[in-house]
């Protein structure tokens, strides 16, 4: 099939164009597509015109690639604007709930985020009518059946009576085929009406009481994680305090029919929930510059005249704590306040206002705000630290596997995450030495270690990556640093922080990653070996790199009984000196370090060269005649070195 003629002009002035600007015809019509914003689809098209024109082999492959690395482009790009778009809705959010005026505005603004933040079909949220004793649809987003819109329920029916029974988050993957809770004809004909399958249920709390529930819902089936139901949650909660404060606002405006006093608490009470409102304005304010946990609790400090600090959960009193996080309120502990920071029942720290008994109820509102918003930035941080650890995995999945790779891509990616592959480097292999009782025990403690690694990697500018059951890092090598060094001082950091011991293996230093990415892949196998070589040697919890093994390092790979051969070698003779107290042992290892000399081996050991004769009859009787054979000997040779490394891993 020929080109016309416009085409093949079209395709001249592209080649031109990607030459002026340092590029290759087949990057340049994929770099058009991320231009535009274009669809997956789109990038099938430039492969598709090119085979239709006949082109040769090797810019059909060419294009291939290009379109690869563009399809990972885009997909990076999607996956930042939608985490953006979260952190957004968010901030937004805690914006709205600061600046509360319409109640229903700012439900209706919680209910779509939830639905946007989850990528759900549908959002909807019920309030319970203590008047008539039921469970009714105060705002949907996304529906579409009238029925659906219109349903109330009574207490104690469907996903959500389940909910506001427990005061716990319940999911459902199959709604019509759950039998927990209780189906009514009138809730399962709205419910198919919308054509609902997955649907997650959270409570809305004030205090002790449920107040209705906060629902995300897909019309097929759909496994809900973790940390989306702790969002969902935290939604939740700012919806009943939007709640709670405009009930604060209704008592308010009812009182001003009442008399003079009651005018008097009206005026104290507006100006009270101003001054609310200009706390949470700030604390948004600040959030959305990049503020961090210690700078709420700096500016929460300002405006209660007082020093708020945050605390870990480990390092806050933890019977306030805990009835702070049940009931939702700070809790007074001796002179000071403690607010629970959490997020769908997931304790994540504590917000503490040091002496500073004698706390008015707007103020302690203020605290238990300022906890809220501190929850949603943690949330917030650990989402982007969990996506920087899945890159740093990445790129370093891509070096281990990966031959053909462009330089100058590899630098650019490394660059982003502040690596830089030009350096020297060393692979490290990391293993738990523990045995977990059961898989998920295990996979747990895997998950431990690879965050660990991760999070040495991130302040070291480094990568690491779970690999092998273990986990691998990449680190570089500070100047006047050893890899034994790095190996050693990683094993010590990973097993403190994850409470277990860690075994590490190191490479050599190795150079140039980015241009000859199989060093990395070379270096990873190096540092498994030494791995395997100090469990072998029962050196758990240790790290070393292959510089500690010399010639044993060939000799260590698979699974070698070490402590058996030794054992079989010179058993007898660690067991004479064990029971004796004598030194075969050491005079043996002299013995063949001075070339089997006595006389050598005397002024060795500094004593008479009649008791070196008298110690090496002693092991001629413990090892047989035929010891000093060549064969003996070596096989001996190597037992002592084996005994000694083990020895040193004792000490």
């Amino acid at each position: 099939m020929g080109m016309s003629r416009d085409h093949v002009q079209s395709a001249e002035r592209t080649d031109a164009e990607a030459a002026a600007g340092g590029l290759t015809g087949a990057e340049t019509p994929f770099l058009q597509l991320l231009a535009r914003g274009a669809s997956a689809d789109a990038y099938e098209q430039p492969v598709l015109l090119a085979r239709a024109e006949g082109r040769p082999a090797e810019a059909i492959a060419a294009l291939e690639h290009a379109k690869l690395l563009a399809l990972r482009v885009r997909a990076e790009l999607e996956g930042r604007r939608r985490r953006e778009a979260e952190l957004s809705a968010l901030f937004e959010t805690a914006h709205d709930l600061a600046g509360l005026r319409d109640l229903d505005a700012v439900l209706q603004a919680i209910v779509q985020r939830a639905r946007s933040l989850l990528g759900t079909d549908v959002a909807y949220l019920s309030l319970n009518d203590p008047e008539r004793g039921d469970t009714y649809m105060r705002v949907t987003e996304g529906s579409v059946a009238a029925r659906f819109q219109q349903l109330r329920l009574g207490m104690g029916e469907g996903l959500g009576g389940l909910v506001a029974q427990t005061a716990r988050p319940y999911v459902t993957d199959d709604y019509f085929k759950d039998d927990r809770f209780q189906h009514t004809h009138a809730i399962d004909a709205g419910v198919h009406d919308e054509g609902l399958v997955a649907i997650l249920g959270v409570p809305l709390m004030l205090g002790h009481h449920v107040i209705g529930v906060l629902f995300a819902a897909d019309r097929r089936a759909r496994v809900f994680e973790r940390e989306q139901i702790a969002l969902l949650g935290s939604f939740a909660a700012l919806a009943a305090a939007a709640i709670d404060t405009a009930n604060l606002l209704t008592e308010t405006r009812s009182a001003l029919a009442g008399l003079e006093r009651a005018n008097e608490i009206i005026r104290d009470r507006s100006a009270v929930i101003e001054r609310a409102s200009d706390v949470h304005d700030r604390l948004a304010e600040l959030v959305l510059r990049g503020g961090g946990v210690h700078d709420v609790a700096a500016a929460v400090s300002q405006v209660l005249d007082g020093t708020v600090e945050f605390t870990e959960a480990g390092d806050a009193p933890a019977t306030p704590l805990e009835v702070s996080r049940a009931e939702g309120h700070a809790v007074r502990h001796e002179d000071d306040w403690i607010a629970a920071v959490a997020a769908g029942g997931e304790l994540l720290g504590a917000l503490v206002l040091r002496g500073h008994p004698g706390l008015d109820p707007v103020d302690q509102l203020t605290l238990e705000r300022a906890a809220m918003v501190t929850s949603l930035l943690l949330l917030a941080r650990r989402s982007a630290a969990e996506a920087e650890q899945r890159v740093r995995g990445e790129l370093l999945d891509d070096l281990l596997d990966a031959r053909d790779r462009d330089p100058r891509l590899l630098r650019e990616r490394a660059s982003r995450l502040h690596a830089d592959l030009d350096a020297t480097h060393v692979v490290l292999a990391a293993r738990l030495d523990g045995t977990a009782p059961d898989a998920d025990q295990e996979a747990a403690a895997r998950r431990r270690l690879w965050s660990a690694a991760s999070h040495l990697a991130a302040t070291r500018h480094g990568l690491a990556a779970a690999r092998d059951g273990g986990t691998v890092l990449l680190l570089p090598l500070a100047p006047g640093d050893t890899a034994t060094d790095l190996a050693r001082r990683t094993a010590r950091q990973l097993g403190t922080a994850v409470h277990e011991a860690v075994t590490v293996g190191a490479s050599a230093p190795v150079q140039d990653l980015a241009a000859h990415p199989d060093t990395a892949a070379a270096a990873y196998a190096e540092g498994r070996r030494c791995l395997d070589a100090l469990r072998l040697l029962g050196r758990s919890g240790d790290g070393a790199a292959a510089e500690d093994f010399g010639f044993l390092g060939l000799l260590l790979a698979g699974d070698r009984d070490i402590a058996g051969f030794v054992d079989r070698t010179i058993g007898q003779v660690v067991a004479y000196d064990e029971r004796r107290g004598t030194e075969l042992v050491h005079t043996l290892d002299a013995y063949f370090t001075c070339g089997m000399s006595p006389a050598r081996t005397k002024d060795e050991l500094h004593v008479h060269v009649n008791t070196v004769a008298q110690r090496l009859e002693r092991v001629a009787r413990l090892l047989g005649d035929d010891w000093q054979a060549p064969a003996r000997a070596l096989e001996i040779q190597l037992a002592l070195r084996l005994h000694r490394l083990s020895a040193r891993a004792q000490h």
